[in-house]
């Protein structure tokens, strides 16, 4: 006799599983089919790389964020599949501005993460912000300020960049330092955020 589960376990099945913005943007990230990120480690962007143990992507470890966007570049023209690069707030972030630029006049797929401030500082001139949205608005197809943790992974869904098939698309997206530690639930094909953080 095949023995069926509890109603207490099928309603601890059915419940969304809980993960902090960075989580959702490693799993978003695998889930797209991406297999390789370039990065450099910074302040704002820290919570992220937190959650990178366990990730089922493989993170490159630049010396510089320039260097990052250009092997996201490089790794799109060889492979034919979409870059990802990763950096810091502030300068970590202008210094991809040179990368995404080529792969723009080039016409090459790469998606760039960068970290924010804090929510609350965004606007103040707070240590390491700067408006890199609007510093990269002209050299993107799509650009992107996330603020709430849940909608890390539909932005990065929506890049047509990691849609297959990869189109000639370019983004950048940033997510402030606050939203990359607090929890958003998975449910399997979205994420929400979780009421209680």
């Amino acid at each position: 006799m095949i023995s069926r589960p509890s109603s207490a376990l099928r309603a601890a099945q059915s419940r969304p599983a809980l993960m902090t913005g960075g989580q959702a943007v490693w799993e978003t990230l695998a889930r797209l089919g991406v297999t390789h990120v370039f990065g450099y480690p910074g302040g704002a962007i820290l919570p992220t790389y937190d959650a990178l143990p366990g990730a089922r992507v493989t993170h490159v470890l630049a010396r510089h964020e320039q260097s990052a966007a250009h092997m996201a570049d490089g790794f799109a023209r060889a492979t034919g599949r979409v870059g990802v690069a990763m950096a810091t707030s502030g300068p970590g972030a202008t210094n991809l501005v040179t990368g995404i630029a080529t792969a723009m006049m080039d016409g090459s797929p790469i998606v760039c993460i960068t970290g924010q401030v804090s929510s609350h500082l965004l606007g103040s001139d707070a240590f390491q912000e700067v408006d890199i949205t609007g510093i990269t608005m002209p050299i993107t197809k799509h650009n992107y300020l996330v603020t709430d943790p849940a909608r890390i992974g539909r932005r990065l869904r929506r890049h047509s960049a990691l849609r297959p098939p990869a189109g000639r698309a370019r983004c950048s997206s940033t997510s402030p330092r606050t939203r990359s530690k607090r929890p958003a639930a998975w449910t399997g094909t979205s994420w929400r955020r979780d009421p209680r953080a």
